[in-house]
């Protein structure tokens, strides 16, 4: 009797267990970003962001329609390539994930929105800054962050108003990202009256830029617009210290806003001239970037760049959505991403129709002394 007492409550046991199990969703959010390449370092933060939002969500232990959900990152790797963007994205689509947050490049970010468009699933950006991005309208696409509108006009309005820069050349590295800001740059620079003396490019892969530097040194600058990565900028560094243009202003947005540039300029006396712009608060300033910092620090260790608090409040955008419509469904769930008013580490998130962040920071820093400091 005993032992049939014992049988039927690990039966009753077993039984719960099981319909706990049953009642628990998986929910997967997609990521992409370059994860291989020299932007890895971008494409790493990144999804650490996100990785850190699904495991404070699942903490949570949210429940929609009825049942916890449980949040799973499904993580790509586009290789900073526009071909493997939209594959990646066709892949994340046909895997029926619930959104996406991505991509880090808008030469990936733009055409893979029409993918994600077509299938209906939402993306949330918190670093493609092109405003092309936006421009078809569609009803899947958000960006949490400044577009370059903000950033090469802010840029362009320090050189000419606050430094009084009269000459400044103009490089980019062809992508949709860096010929669209630096594009920016020059048309409101040239309203100011800043003479636009050089206009020059190069890619993504480059490393070797002593022509084009040779080029512009003859033009007699005093400033120069970088419209790239790290990378490229970091190298650019070094050999404008070789060329002896070390009093030369050095502009860039977001792409060279990074810890990483400091590594790659290699001590460069350029590095001292340099000033840059980014698509949001310092994270002093932002409502939580100082707890949160100290969090994804612990987290990941030496791995924090820009774009990472973007990533983790896109997730949370997502997620918000979802809860206000009682849905993971993107179908169901999609018409709210347009009503978010989301508390995030960032900001406090809302939407213009465009899908547009509305009334976006944006923050410009140096780094003199070899260390990132906001101005």
């Amino acid at each position: 009797m005993q032992m049939k007492l014992k049988l039927t409550v690990a039966a009753a046991v077993a039984v719960a267990a099981g319909v706990a199990v049953a009642q628990e969703v998986v929910v997967k959010i997609g990521h992409v970003a370059p994860m291989s390449g020299s932007q890895a370092h971008y494409g790493k933060d990144n999804e650490n962001g996100v990785r850190m939002a699904i495991e404070d969500l699942n903490a949570q232990k949210i429940k929609i329609g009825g049942k916890t959900i449980k949040f799973e990152i499904a993580a790509e790797d586009d290789a900073a390539d526009p071909k493997q963007g939209t594959a990646v994205a066709q892949k994340l689509c046909d895997a029926k994930v619930a959104g996406v947050v991505g991509h880090l490049n808008s030469g990936t970010t733009i055409p893979a929105s029409k993918i994600y468009n077509n299938c209906g699933i939402p993306m949330v950006t918190g670093a493609a800054t092109n405003p092309n991005l936006t421009k078809p309208g569609y009803k899947t696409t958000y960006r949490i962050i400044a577009n370059d509108l903000s950033l090469g006009a802010g840029l362009a309005s320090y050189a000419a108003d606050t430094l009084k820069l009269k000459k400044i050349a103009v490089i980019d590295d062809r992508t949709a990202y860096g010929q669209g800001v630096a594009e920016v740059f020059a048309k409101i620079a040239k309203t100011k009256g800043v003479e636009i003396v050089d206009q020059q490019f190069t890619t993504d892969k480059a490393t070797d830029f002593m022509a084009i530097l040779t080029a512009i040194k003859a033009k007699k600058p005093d400033g120069v617009f970088f419209g790239g990565m790290d990378a490229q900028a970091g190298a650019m560094l070094r050999q404008m210290d070789q060329l002896g243009l070390t009093n030369v202003k050095y502009f860039g947005g977001d792409g060279i806003c990074t810890p990483e540039i400091i590594k790659i300029a290699s001590g460069a006396k350029s590095l001292d001239n340099v000033i840059c712009a980014e698509g949001g608060a310092t994270l002093a300033k932002m409502p939580g970037g100082v707890a949160w910092k100290a969090k994804y620090d612990a987290k990941f260790p030496g791995q924090f760049q820009i774009y990472s608090p973007y990533t983790y409040d896109a997730t949370f955008v997502l997620v918000d959505a979802m809860k206000r419509a009682n849905s993971t469904d993107p179908k169901v769930y999609i018409s709210k991403l347009i009503e978010t008013d989301l508390k995030g580490v960032t900001a406090n998130i809302k939407f213009e129709s465009t899908g547009e962040m509305k009334n976006p920071a944006m923050t410009l820093s140096t780094y003199a002394g070899g260390k990132k400091s906001p101005l």
